[in-house]
């Protein structure tokens, strides 16, 4: 792994270069984990533009003492500083020489109140606004992102073929409960914890995106969505499978249908240099076609790794073209406002010929 994070800070100095920038001052955790494999709560980077592979000497990791060790062993090619707060306390290193004179930082992640702290020491440095070019590296995962993926969603869909299989997924539950089910199964199989909170929403609640899991009990006949997925390595897998308990009737048969066609499309749209609201358009089509364009009611998809929602944004409002590596979501939905709704989720990854599908389970109507 170390090798693996030399790459791609040396990616990152390019970018750093190309804007005129001597270093660029990391404090996003996720970002600092990226670059360094630092898994702790508390750090910070200072990532110098002209350093080289092999000769880092004025890049600068900075924890607190809490993590004296732990940094040790995680990041042991990197001058270490042992401070709190890290930000200023590496902005004051960087004023104490004459090498970091227009250093950026994450002004999407430091608030003004910080800012004025950092200003306040950054005697003969000039900070300029530089955001989003780690989380612009991160869109395009590397082998070992990927697999790391691979296994969280592998954690999701055995939890969920395991819940399935002992009965879990039954009328007289509460959604509550089943939630609980499914993430302590995917802790069983692997998981350090849930990506997220899961989604359990049954019957009229089905209708609703993103609904909290309540006490409402499941009852033979009901739509029961669920939206969930795996935490692994610090990567997060993303899926959702709706269910009918009991015989579908025809209403919730022709929604979901329509919602499977319309995720197909979206999934065959996952192509090198696709332009992401074209993505979009591709399952949007499907559904607007059918008359019910106006309940599906949020974006298609988006970037996940590091954390559930990245870039790219799969959305009529989304920019940019995919590349071959983004791992993304395809999730177009239908819902029924007081009746029920369908979602159908999958975690993929674009490649240069057919994108590789991660959550493998059934996307078939399954009747339990």
């Amino acid at each position: 792994m170390a090798d693996t994070h030399v790459r791609r800070r040396a990616a990152l100095r390019s970018r750093l270069r190309e804007r005129s920038l001597d270093a660029l001052l990391v404090v996003d955790q996720r970002n600092v984990r990226y670059l360094t494999g630092f898994t702790g709560s508390n750090a910070a980077l200072l990532v110098h533009a002209h350093d080289e592979p092999g000769d880092e000497a004025r890049t600068v990791f900075c924890t607190d003492g809490r993590y004296l060790t732990q940094s040790a062993q995680q990041v042991p090619d990197l001058e270490r500083l042992i401070d709190r707060p890290c930000p200023p306390a590496l902005v004051v290193r960087a004023a104490a020489g004459t090498a970091y004179r227009r250093t950026g930082y994450e002004s999407h992640r430091v608030t003004v109140e910080e800012l004025d702290t950092l200003t306040g020491v950054a005697s003969g440095v000039e900070l300029v606004r530089a955001p989003g070019l780690v989380e612009e590296l991160r869109m395009v995962k590397d082998d070992t992102e990927i697999e790391a993926l691979r296994m969280a969603c592998a954690a999701a869909d055995r939890a969920l073929a395991d819940l399935i299989e002992h009965g879990g997924l039954s009328a007289g539950r509460t959604e509550r409960e089943v939630a609980r089910d499914l993430e302590n199964r995917m802790l069983d199989h692997g998981a350090a914890g849930p990506s997220f909170e899961t989604i359990v929403a049954a019957g009229a609640n089905s209708a609703v995106p993103h609904h909290r899991p309540t006490g409402a009990v499941l009852h033979a006949g009901d739509l029961v969505k669920l939206d969930f997925g795996a935490l692994v390595d610090g990567y997060h897998s993303d899926m959702t499978r709706t269910f009918v308990l009991g015989k579908p009737a025809d209403w919730q048969r022709e929604i979901y249908d329509l919602v499977a066609t319309a995720q197909a499309a979206g999934r065959a749209a996952l192509v090198v240099d696709a332009d992401v609201r074209g993505v979009d358009a591709a399952a949007r089509d499907v559904v607007e076609r059918a008359g019910w364009g106006e309940e599906f009611l949020h974006g298609l998809g988006h970037g996940v790794g590091l954390e559930i929602h990245e870039a790219p944004a799969l959305a009529k409002t989304g920019e940019g073209r995919l590349s071959a590596g983004m791992a993304v979501t395809v999730e177009p939905g239908v819902y029924l406002s007081g009746r029920g709704g369908v979602r159908i989720e999958d975690t993929l990854v674009v490649r240069d010929g057919d994108p590789e599908l991660l959550t493998l389970t059934t996307k078939q109507l399954v009747v339990v």
